[in-house]
């Protein structure tokens, strides 16, 4: 059970704040905001070029929970069930061990597809749609049996988005802001720009100046299941607040806990339908049943049930240098002031 009576630290959220205000103040960190949340309570911070609390960043993989979410609620309507085959609804994916991929592999990182295709950085150079990207998919060779170890897989996310586009014969960023995002009051958020000029989004710090990279038109408005969501920070709180709190408003109560739950006993990686879980995973103060997820454009999400904190960083550090510099020793630092 969360602990609602427990107040947040606020000497160790200013000491998370002032983490997060040093890297800017040395270079690291252009922009980046900080919101940390439990019950009424709450603490948010706007850094470096943030425009405010309400800043739209591109949130990168924080998007799989949301895509996950899409698909659990067709499952909660009947329309799919975790054990379905992904040849059922994709008749393309066949052979080479593909009958066996499931729905829940995609949404566990058990599919055995990988993480890109080998020609990924062809298709963004060629501005490829997505569907050309579903088809790469059909065709690269699994790179073990599902349902055998966890290997994260961003086109088993890519899959899963697809399935639900087929079943609702919808654009899947169209079906998510009606079915997920305005329901749950996540007004700023959008698979893809959502009708945004990029300049009124904060700019990833990426060196290449290419026409594919996290910053141009293409890829912000491709609208990746597995990484093109754009959101703030308070309205990713609130969709965590969906899972930690779960009120039946979108996906049934059941839903959501079974989404939080360890799908992958047994294996090397613990993670729930969508949710990276496990000790640790966001630091040692979490509990283990804490759920949440990195971005590599600089971003982590995560939820305590223990104690009910949500904490939200978003940066436009990439990943690869800012994880263990700064969203890891922030989540530390928040989780502690639980």
């Amino acid at each position: 059970m969360a602990v609602t009576g427990a107040v947040l630290q606020k000497q160790r959220l200013d000491q998370a704040a002032e983490l997060v205000a040093r890297a800017v103040a040395v270079g690291d960190v252009r922009a980046a905001v900080l919101d940390v949340r439990r019950g009424r309570q709450s603490f948010s911070r706007a850094f470096g070029e943030a425009r405010g609390e309400d800043t739209v960043f591109i949130v990168a993989s924080i998007s799989k929970p949301m895509t996950a979410a899409g698909v659990m609620l067709l499952a909660d309507r009947g329309k799919l069930a975790l054990s379905d085959p992904v040849q059922k609804f994709i008749p393309e994916f066949s052979g080479g061990n593909r009958e066996r991929v499931t729905v829940e592999h995609l949404l566990t990182h058990t599919s055995g597809l990988p993480d890109m295709l080998p020609e990924n950085i062809e298709l963004r150079k060629r501005h490829a749609a997505l569907a050309d990207f579903v088809e790469g998919t059909c065709k690269t060779p699994l790179l073990f049996p599902p349902g055998t170890k966890v290997s994260y897989q961003s086109m088993g996310i890519l899959l899963a988005a697809e399935i639900a586009q087929r079943i609702t014969k919808i654009p899947f960023r169209d079906f998510l802001r009606r079915e997920i995002f305005l329901p749950l009051g996540m007004r700023a958020t959008s698979l893809g720009l959502g009708g945004r000029r990029i300049e009124d989004t904060a700019q990833c710090q990426v060196e290449n100046q290419d026409d594919w990279n996290w910053n141009s038109l293409y890829w912000r408005e491709a609208g990746a299941p597995w990484g093109g969501a754009h959101s703030t920070a308070p309205d990713i709180s609130k969709f965590l607040n969906s899972f930690l709190r779960p009120n039946g408003l979108v996906l049934k109560r059941e839903t959501a806990a079974r989404m939080v739950a360890n799908h992958t006993e047994g294996l090397n990686e613990a993670w729930g339908l969508g949710w990276k879980l496990g000790l640790g995973a966001f630091g040692r103060a979490c509990s283990p049943r804490t759920f949440g997820h990195y971005g590599a454009t600089g971003t982590v999400a995560w939820a305590d049930p223990e104690t009910g904190t949500r904490c939200v960083l978003l940066t436009t550090w990439p990943a690869e240098q800012s994880t263990e510099k700064l969203l890891m020793p922030v989540s530390e630092v928040v989780a502690e002031a639980g």
